[in-house]
């Protein structure tokens, strides 16, 4: 891609991303990482990137700086880059909940910012990665983080940097609802009578399988249902249970309410 990468953190998420990256968007050559961890630094430097300590040691250089760092460390640790944004580096953020306004209070009011919400399926290049980008992001450089971020899953862009709270309730938290849906279906398997290893294997396969054949039919998921729902058959009987007095539909609901109220409380924490 011809540009150079500062990637700032590289635990468990940020690893995921480089990996990403290397596999064909990104020769090794085109990134340096920030990690004050040893270990982790170590693991990145077996990528056969420049892997450093602190930001004083980078090359000189550097297109785009990712902070793949915890939301509370921001503060302290962005500055260090004041001098690279100001040289005309864009900045991307993972961390959740930083708006745009504290990039630019902390770098210049003139910093390029996009802020990523990615979730926890970007370690197995399955995430689901949002994008909003403030207005002194030039289009070149926008379609360049898309082109990274694709690499840990599907992008979608908004235009309203307060929807980020949404979309932190719905994707960015969504893989718990789901990790627990698949519990529950364990469990109510294993009280029909089935051991709890079968319920536990038809539990995460059903899901898997539901979800690949939603996202590869075409077909929209109310019409999937419709298809595999037999009048008065058992599909029908549970999801009378399910549905009716639209149970299930109240309940993700207020759940997803939820999550969006506690991330604009945090965010103004």
């Amino acid at each position: 891609m011809g540009r150079k990468v500062i990637l700032v953190g590289c635990g468990n998420m940020g690893h995921a991303m480089l990996k990403g990256w290397l596999d064909g968007a990104l020769a090794p050559a085109d990134v340096a990482v920030v990690e004050p961890t040893e270990a982790l630094r170590t693991r990145a430097a077996g990528l056969g990137v420049t892997a450093v300590a602190s930001a004083d040691a980078l090359p000189a250089g550097g297109d785009v700086v990712v902070f793949a760092v915890k939301p509370q460390a921001i503060g302290e640790v962005a500055p260090a880059y004041r001098a690279h944004v100001a040289a005309g580096a864009t900045v991307v953020s993972v961390a959740a909940g930083i708006g745009v306004a504290t990039f630019e209070e902390l770098l210049g009011r003139q910093a390029p910012v996009i802020r990523c919400m990615p979730n926890t399926p970007a370690a197995i290049g399955k995430g689901m990665m949002v994008l909003f980008a403030n207005r002194h992001v030039d289009g070149d450089t926008f379609g360049f983080v898309e082109a990274l971020m694709a690499r840990s899953g599907a992008v979608a862009t908004i235009d309203n940097e307060a929807l980020m709270d949404a979309v932190t309730a719905v994707s960015g938290s969504g893989p718990a609802y789901v990790f627990h849906f698949i519990e529950c279906l364990t469990e109510a398997g294993t009280q029909a009578g089935l051991p709890r290893e079968t319920a536990a294997q038809l539990a995460m396969q059903t899901v898997y399988g539901a979800a690949c054949l939603a996202r590869e039919s075409g077909e929209a998921p109310g019409r999937l249902r419709e298809q595999v729902t037999s009048p008065n058959g058992t599909t029908a009987a549970a999801l009378a249970v399910l549905m009716g007095e639209n149970r299930l539909l109240e309940l993700v609901d207020e759940a997803v309410a939820a999550a969006k109220k506690r991330s604009v409380e945090l965010g103004k924490s």
